[in-house]
């Protein structure tokens, strides 16, 4: 599995409820932009429009080498690929009020597929931004603390 592509930002704004993977539709010369790792995921998210899985505003280059390039391609709405099943469930938990569907990961798998690692998450409060700051820093100090003894 080679990863192109992560959103960080996610796991500090949103809390994750689940994850699931799902493909992603994409033209000829835009798997090349992935190869070449010309993708930002960080402002997209997923919706269900007409019954089918969308990627919006996720920021795929245009590939430099490519015959057409057309000026709204970059940021064009992708359709991603999940079982009935799947997306059944996703439309109950969308239902739900203060959930959403954000990219954590975009891949490449072991036989050559661009994947998309999507988490059903809501929205975090300031104060749970802040709880997970001071969390972080009084474990970044714990440790600190225990190289020190170490030495």
């Amino acid at each position: 599995m080679m990863v192109i592509a992560t959103n960080k930002k996610a796991f500090f704004e949103y809390e994750i409820i689940d994850k699931l993977e799902a493909g992603i539709v994409l033209k000829g010369d835009e798997v090349k932009s992935v190869r070449k790792r010309q993708v930002t995921i960080n402002d997209a998210f997923a919706t269900v429009h007409d019954g089918e899985l969308s990627l919006i505003n996720c920021n795929i280059t245009p590939y430099s080498h490519a015959y057409q390039k057309s000026e709204n391609a970059a940021r064009r709405s992708r359709t991603l690929l999940l079982h009935k099943k799947e997306l059944n469930r996703l439309i109950g938990d969308i239902s739900r009020k203060g959930v959403t569907i954000i990219p954590l990961k975009l891949y490449i798998n072991d036989r050559g597929y661009v994947k998309i690692e999507l988490g059903i998450a809501k929205h975090k409060k300031s104060v749970d931004k802040k709880r997970d700051i001071k969390e972080r820093d009084i474990r970044r100090e714990v440790e600190r603390s225990m190289k020190v003894r170490l030495k």
